[in-house]
């Protein structure tokens, strides 16, 4: 059995103390592929300062992932991919999602750098002044997948067209989407992409000012 305690250096919430102990009892791989699946035997710390009995959970393990928003403010344009998604045709909905260029990062990369790399590969074009936004899990009761959020501005003129890497099997389509279009499908809910979601709702509050050319405005509002 392994203990671990977790220092947390700012509280979830302002003067609020949060359990910090877990136990984990047994840990084994179950699946290795695409993805690799655990089975965890663990018990935590509960908010009454006991614990919890041992509970059993699947955890699936997945990469280090980046995304980023391309931003064209001359044009007022966000760039944006059409992909086929196996998780949501699982789920039984429209598998060809409109989303923000995303991409893993490989141990010993740099996140950033991959942002930007992704942004050639998926949509042919460069961004400038590419800037951390989040840090977010986007599944985080039983999946280990941490992704940064970034935002770069790009020229979008002349791009467009089908992209992706031949060996990744990737079949990508390049939208130039009119800001207040993406953020009234947004709206409409017809986002399905969970980091798309959080990437327009910051991009919605800050549109004004990322307009503008005021970046550091929006990151710091």
């Amino acid at each position: 059995m392994t203990n671990k305690t977790f220092a947390r250096p700012f509280p979830v919430l302002p003067d609020i103390t949060s359990p910090t102990r877990v136990d984990t009892v047994k840990n084994e791989i179950i699946h290795k592929g695409f993805m690799d699946f655990s089975r965890q035997t663990l018990r935590h710390e509960r908010f009454d300062g006991g614990m919890t009995p041992e509970i059993e959970r699947e955890v699936c393990h997945r990469s280090y992932a980046v995304a980023i928003i391309l931003y064209d403010r001359a044009r007022d344009m966000l760039v944006m991919i059409e992909q086929f998604r196996a998780g949501a045709h699982a789920a039984g909905i429209d598998p060809w999602l409109l989303e923000f260029v995303a991409g893993m990062v490989k141990p010993g990369e740099s996140a950033a750098e991959v942002a930007a790399r992704e942004a050639e590969e998926e949509a042919g074009c460069t961004p400038l002044d590419v800037r951390l936004i989040f840090t977010m899990m986007p599944s985080p009761g039983g999946c280990t997948e941490i992704v940064e959020l970034f935002f770069g501005y790009v020229d979008s003129q002349g791009l467009g067209g089908l992209h992706g890497l031949e060996e990744e099997v990737e079949d990508i389509r390049v939208h130039l989407v009119p800001a207040d279009l993406a953020i009234a499908q947004m709206d409409a809910n017809r986002i399905t992409s969970g980091l798309t979601l959080l990437g327009l709702a910051w991009f919605a509050r800050h549109h004004a000012a990322l307009k503008a050319g005021l970046a550091e405005n929006a990151l710091q509002g």
